[in-house]
C-alpha cells in the first residue's frame, strides 16, 4: 500500500461561531476527546502512518502543540497551511511535495466514522483509480450524491441535487492513486472560486476509474460542522463508550492495537498522564495486550 494520508482541518469554523473564537474547530471536544482524534484514528486504523495535517495559519500552532510530530504514536505527522479555503481539492496541491508521487487518502477534519473499517482498508489497497464511499441518508439533496452500477462503479455524481438519483451521500473520506496531484493541477476553480473535490472525482469518473464502496447499516458516519451535529456526535460517542466500556478514537490505544507502538512505549505514555479515567483506561489496554478487539 503506497499511500499517504491528508487530514484537512481547514476552514474558519464560521458555522460553529462563537465556539471557534476561542479554540481551533478541530480541537473542540466531541465528548471526551478533541474532534481531530476521530479522523486521525480512522487514518491510523487504515494502516496509514504518514500524515499531513492542513489547516489555517492561525490554527496550525494549536494543532502542532497537541499532536507534535506523531512519534509518540508511532506515526509521522507533518503540517502545512491553507491560507484561504479554496476548495478540498486544493489540499492535494498543497501536499504535492509531501506525497512525492504516492497515492493519497484524504479525510475531512470534522468527519467521524464508527464501525468496522474493512471497506476502507479494501479501498486503500486499490492500485488504479480513485475510491469514494456511499452512505445511505434520508435527505440526499443536502449532500453530494453518487449513483453507481452493480459492480460498484460510479455512474454519476451530483452536488446537492434537487432530484437525487440515489439515496447515497458521499462522506468526507477519499482514496486516490498517484495521479491525483497531476489531475488537480489541471482543475479549474468553480463558480464559487474553489477547486471542487467533485470535479476531481468526475475526472476519474470520466476515465471509468471511480470506484464506490458502500458503508453498511452497521457503520455510522457523523459530521460535526454545526452546533447541533457536534452535540449529536458527542452524545453518540458517550452512549457507545458508556455501554461498551471501550473508548472510540483513543489514539494511544489505536497505535498500540495497530502495532505502531509497543507495550514499553505505551507504558511510557501512561506514566506521563495525569491521574484520571483516561489514564486508568490506557492501563487496562496495556494489561490486556495488543490483541484486544478494536476497530474504531
Amino acid at each position: 500500500m503506497n499511500k499517504k494520508a491528508i487530514l484537512l482541518a481547514g476552514g474558519a469554523g464560521t458555522r460553529l461561531y462563537p465556539l471557534t473564537q476561542i479554540v481551533c474547530k478541530q480541537l473542540l471536544p466531541v465528548y471526551d476527546k478533541p474532534m481531530i482524534c476521530y479522523p486521525l484514528a480512522t487514518l491510523m486504523l487504515g494502516g496509514l502512518r504518514d500524515v499531513l495535517i492542513i489547516s489555517t495559519p492561525k490554527d496550525l500552532p494549536m494543532l502542532k502543540d497537541y499532536l507534535g510530530d506523531g512519534s509518540r504514536l508511532g506515526i509521522r505527522v507533518e503540517y502545512a497551511a491553507q491560507p484561504k479555503p479554496e476548495g478540498i481539492a486544493q489540499a492535494f496541491l498543497i501536499a504535492a511535495d509531501f506525497l512525492r508521487g504516492s497515492g493519497a487518502s484524504l479525510i475531512l477534519g470534522d468527519n467521524i466514522f464508527y464501525g468496522k473499517l474493512d471497506f476502507y482498508r479494501q479501498a486503500l489497497a486499490t492500485e488504479r483509480g480513485a475510491c469514494i464511499f456511499g452512505y445511505q441518508v434520508r435527505d440526499p439533496q443536502r449532500y453530494g450524491v453518487v449513483e453507481f452500477d452493480a459492480d460498484g462503479r460510479a455512474i454519476s455524481l451530483e452536488e446537492k441535487p434537487k432530484v437525487p438519483k440515489s439515496h447515497y451521500a458521499v462522506p468526507g473520506l477519499y482514496v486516490y492513486d498517484e495521479r491525483v496531484v497531476d489531475f488537480c493541477r489541471i482543475l479549474r476553480p468553480s463558480a464559487r472560486g474553489e477547486l471542487e473535490i467533485t470535479d476531481l472525482n468526475l475526472m476519474y469518473l470520466g476515465k471509468n476509474e471511480l470506484h464506490v464502496k458502500l458503508l453498511g447499516r452497521g457503520m455510522a458516519w457523523l459530521d460535526t460542522g454545526t452546533q447541533t451535529s457536534l452535540l449529536e456526535a458527542g452524545n453518540y460517542i458517550a452512549t457507545i463508550e458508556h455501554r461498551q466500556g471501550l473508548k472510540i478514537a483513543c489514539l494511544e490505544e489505536v497505535a498500540f492495537r495497530c502495532g505502531f507502538i509497543d507495550e514499553a512505549a505505551l507504558t511510557a505514555i501512561i506514566d506521563r498522564l495525569p491521574k484520571g479515567e483516561y489514564r486508568d483506561y490506557l492501563q487496562l489496554v496495556c494489561a490486556e495486550g495488543p490483541t484486544g478487539a478494536h476497530d474504531s
